[in-house]
């Protein structure tokens, strides 16, 4: 590992804005933006946060541009929106989570299993190795999904101040 690791994400430039390649997507698809759809992709566009439906839906029903959207219609939304690149879907503990993809480098995440935190970060040695593994395979990657899961720094720190007042 690098003396100066820097495990920040970075930028990627887009030629289309999330909302464009939206449009595009289910143009080609023969489909309609409708109301609900698009506040549904503003909403997600403009916000960078690890979610899941429910909490989509919450957030939604609170805001007045989201008024009206239905938990079919997020559902629906959510996977056109995979389909089209522009979200990425993980199930962790059971649980649908989604997070940006079009317009964010490739990156991984460590999970914590106490409070369900996800940290993103991106290591170029760890690129260098799947390269190098897939080299010695013959097998050209397209990128890869790393969660590794564990006990945050909070959590822990939470236990172990429990743990002692158990013992006092």
């Amino acid at each position: 590992m690098s003396s100066s690791a820097d495990f920040s994400l970075g930028t990627v430039n887009t030629a289309l804005t999330p909302q464009e390649r939206f449009a595009e997507f289910m143009q080609a698809r023969g489909k309609r933006i409708t109301r609900q759809r698009q506040a549904i992709v503003d909403h997600v566009t403009t916000r960078h946060e690890h979610f899941d439906a429910e909490q989509l839906l919450a957030d939604l029903r609170a805001s007045a541009a989201g008024e009206g959207a239905s938990r079919p219609t997020v559902y629906r939304t959510l996977n056109e929106m995979v389909e089209a690149g522009l979200l990425k879907k993980m199930v962790l503990d059971g649980r649908a989570v989604y997070e940006h993809d079009y317009g964010y480098p490739q990156h991984d995440h460590l999970y914590c299993t106490s409070c369900q935190r996800l940290i993103e970060f991106s290591s170029e040695e760890l690129i260098a190795l799947r390269n190098a593994v897939a080299a010695t395979h013959q097998f050209r990657p397209q990128g890869h999904r790393l969660i590794i899961s564990g006990i945050c720094v909070d959590c822990r720190s939470k236990r172990s101040t429990s743990r002692h007042q158990d013992r006092v």
